[in-house]
């Protein structure tokens, strides 16, 4: 008799269930059918109802996996397993609270959603579609007259992102003779050479020089509407841009404006900002718009590749605990983890702040420890540092503790661990300096008895708690600063919950750290930075 039950809740690849099926000691329950209600909230009570008798579930992006089926199977269910990348469908914190395994497989689809991308900027290019209806029609001699289309060879591409899937698409750009360069300001200088690929400092530096333009960002506050109607209009006429990452990265109204007026020469776009995108859609009735159905992924081979991968994940961690692509926790074993466990918390969310403060094109990631977290095995603690880092550079889902470093090093970034002989002036201390051989910023957190404390930034001595929303302000030392950012704030109802200042002498320079209820939106930050002695404020999110 089966030792544990594994529910398959949406569809993935035969080879994967049969690669479950194989194993004596797994019963399977294949139901694909779950994945498929449309009444997501139906979907839940079926799940809740029936996942206590699982150690393992998988599923894909139509099975929403919320709080309420993880409490549910809360003692028996050890593993859920996500086939493909994001992992938004899982309630993740509840997961992790639960002691529940969230996996994925980041690298499965990676040549299927390339080649997409490279197909829909090869159609785009030479009116592939519209040149098939105008023959499937009959008009076979207006067609050749109507659809001129442009080479690729000579051209400027302009690749935002240059993870796999952008590595991928800038290696057959370059076997079409294209000029190739790229903004991702986690890509060091070094790495890019390596690629051939020129790197921008600025978005609008590559896409203002570009004939093609192609994204591959997560989507995050910062890259939502990248491509807006102010970045649109300082591009090249006749511009064409290819959006397979995620939906929104391209404000489509915009798009729409910029195609009705030339500038836009063509749009190709396999994600949306409403997905599916209705009916009434203007971008449906364009000649110049090439859409696909969110079809990156869709290849036999990727949907073999991540429904293998995950099978294999499942098996290994319900079977002998081996984790493999976890993106909430370590494989180790419960001793260890009661140890380390604080350490991996605090490295990660300083990990995420040296993100957010870090030059563009970093390529050292520093990690030092002092005092008594330096006399445990680090080498997971510096894992979680990583894995911040990249969540919030890469995407949430896309890094954990097994492939941040790898991630690392496609990037070109050099990571080092270090142990400061002489005694500091905390009792422990983790510090990160990330940096280039430009400008170099740095991060550390150490512990007040348990509670856990962001202590430096940017080389200032401050105390902020680790968690929400922080606000950091740099500005001269003189009288009425402070009370001028006060009345901002609350002008724009932000509360402030902790404040903390660091100056380096009197009248000299002054580091501000504020740990907000609420977020700033850019108008507030504006309004900040305009404040007399402000030289800088940055939102920092946790």
């Amino acid at each position: 008799m089966a030792k544990y039950k594994v529910l398959i809740a949406d569809q993935i690849s035969a080879t994967g269930v049969a690669e479950l099926e194989a194993e004596p000691d797994l019963e399977i329950d294949f139901k694909p059918e779950i994945g498929a209600m449309p009444d997501k909230d139906e979907q839940e009570k079926v799940l809740a109802g029936m996942i206590s008798e699982y150690s393992g579930l998988i599923v894909r992006s139509e099975c929403k996996v919320r709080k309420s089926v993880i409490e549910a199977g809360a003692g028996t269910l050890k593993a859920i397993g996500r086939a493909g990348v994001g992992v938004d469908n899982i309630d993740i914190p509840e997961a992790t609270k639960n002691g529940v395994v969230v996996m994925n497989t980041p690298t499965g689809n990676t040549i299927s959603t390339a080649e997409h991308a490279f197909a829909l900027m090869m159609s785009m290019a030479r009116h592939i579609p519209q040149a098939h209806n105008s023959v499937m029609e009959g008009n076979f001699k207006e067609g050749r007259k109507a659809y001129k289309g442009v080479e690729l060879y000579n051209k400027t591409l302009a690749i935002l992102g240059m993870g796999r899937i952008g590595g991928e698409f800038a290696r057959r750009a370059m076997g079409f003779g294209m000029k190739v360069v790229a903004f991702d300001p986690y890509l060091s200088a070094s790495r890019a050479k390596a690629m051939r690929v020129e790197l921008c400092e600025t978005v609008d530096e590559a896409t203002e020089q570009a004939d093609f333009i192609t994204l591959h960002m997560p989507k995050t506050p910062e890259t939502t509407h990248m491509i807006n109607a102010e970045r649109l209009a300082n591009m090249k006429d006749g511009v064409r841009i290819v959006n397979c990452a995620r939906g929104g990265l391209v404000d489509e109204k915009a798009a729409l404006a910029a195609i009705e007026s030339g500038k836009l020469a063509g749009l190709a776009l396999d994600v949306y900002e409403e997905e599916p995108p209705t009916k009434d859609n203007p971008l449906l009735a364009r000649e110049e718009v090439v859409l696909t159905p969110h079809l990156g992924a869709s290849t036999e081979e990727a949907q073999e590749n991540v429904g293998i991968d995950i099978a294999r994940a499942i098996r290994d961690t319900v079977l002998n605990g081996t984790v493999v692509n976890a993106v909430n926790m370590p494989n180790v074993d419960e001793t260890t983890l009661a140890e380390i466990g604080p350490y991996l918390e605090l490295a990660e969310t300083i990990g995420k702040i040296a993100a957010q403060i870090a030059p563009a094109n970093p390529d050292t990631f520093t990690i030092s420890y002092s005092g008594k977290v330096s006399d445990i095995d680090t080498k997971l603690v510096t894992r979680s540092a990583l894995k911040g880092f990249f969540e919030i550079s890469a995407g949430e889902g896309s890094a954990n503790y097994l492939n941040a470093p790898t991630m690392a090093e496609d990037r070109g970034i050099s990571v080092t661990e270090s142990r400061p002989a002489e005694p500091g002036e905390y009792t422990e201390l983790i510090e990160i300096e990330i940096g280039n051989s430009d400008d170099t910023t740095s991060a550390a957190g150490s512990f007040f008895g348990s509670l856990p404390r962001i202590v430096k930034i940017k080389g200032r001595s401050v105390e902020a708690e680790p968690k929400g929303n922080l606000l950091l302000l740099e500005n001269t030392d003189t009288p009425g600063v402070v009370g001028n950012v006060g009345h901002v704030l609350g002008e724009n109802n932000i509360n402030i919950a902790h404040m903390s200042l660091s100056r380096n002498k009197v009248g000299g320079q002054a580091l501000v750290v504020l740990n907000l209820d609420s977020t700033v939106c850019e108008a507030t930050l504006k309004k900040l930075e305009e404040i007399e002695g402000i030289q800088g404020a940055q939102t920092v999110s946790l």
